[in-house]
């Protein structure tokens, strides 16, 4: 079954590229020309992935992006406009997985788009098939389910979080530079990436699994070079 993918653009011939764009690659489009347009849409049906202007009009696409990250660890990739470095940063904080600056190629935003749902509803490339869980300390990691218990307590992470850290783990004591985390996790290997992804991705996850995410015991910094995984 084709994958329900909703965008949420005021700019009518934006929203209407776009809905082309991502029909012509086989997957249902619904489109939202306000948040909440697309709340009224969402309580109907919860889509797999979620495209959201940043600067919508009335409620912004940054307060559409908190709002669903209440309920809600759907992929989610914000459009911001080039010009604008705090808008990536700002939609990262707020919980979106991936970023797409205008105006944008439509080649890097399939790609980026199809990225996005393979990490939340594939495997990830390479994975071992005989390792069904990782144990770190406290931390438990279930591979088949995709879900990431610390004691007895689950932790929700989203699709990105997960895979972030299911690949550091899968590599204890190995260090990854940011680029490489970018070119495995994110896909990248044909787009530039930012730093600042892998950045914000790891403070959130630090600040879900650790103790104290300010001294790390799971998540290393190495500094000058990138980070590793200490079980």
């Amino acid at each position: 079954m084709a994958e329900h993918i909703l965008v949420v653009e005021d700019d009518a011939a934006v929203a209407r590229g776009l809905q082309y764009l991502l029909t012509q690659e086989g997957w249902n489009v619904a489109v939202a020309r306000s948040a909440e347009e697309a709340l009224t849409l969402i309580a109907d049906r919860a889509p797999d992935l979620a495209i959201l202007d940043a600067r919508l009009p009335g409620m912004s696409g940054f307060d559409l992006c908190r709002e669903m990250r209440r309920t809600m660890t759907v992929p989610i990739m914000m459009l911001t406009a080039r010009i604008d470095e705090i808008d990536k940063v700002l939609g990262l904080e707020l919980g979106a997985d991936d970023y797409v600056t205008k105006p944008f190629q439509p080649r890097e935003l399939v790609s980026r788009v199809r990225a996005l749902l393979r990490r939340a509803y594939g495997a990830l490339a390479g994975a071992d098939s005989r390792q069904s869980q990782i144990h770190a300390g406290a931390l438990r990691i279930d591979l088949e389910r995709r879900r990431v218990f610390k004691e007895d307590r689950r932790i929700d992470l989203t699709a990105t979080e997960f895979e972030l850290l299911t690949f550091l783990a899968r590599h204890p004591g190995i260090v990854f530079t940011r680029d490489t985390l970018l070119r495995e996790v994110w896909d990248y290997d044909n787009f530039v990436g930012d730093e600042k992804t892998i950045n914000v991705h790891i403070r959130h996850l630090r600040e879900k699994i650790e103790d104290q995410p300010d001294d790390p015991a799971h998540i290393i910094t190495v500094r000058g070079v990138g980070y590793k995984f200490a079980g």
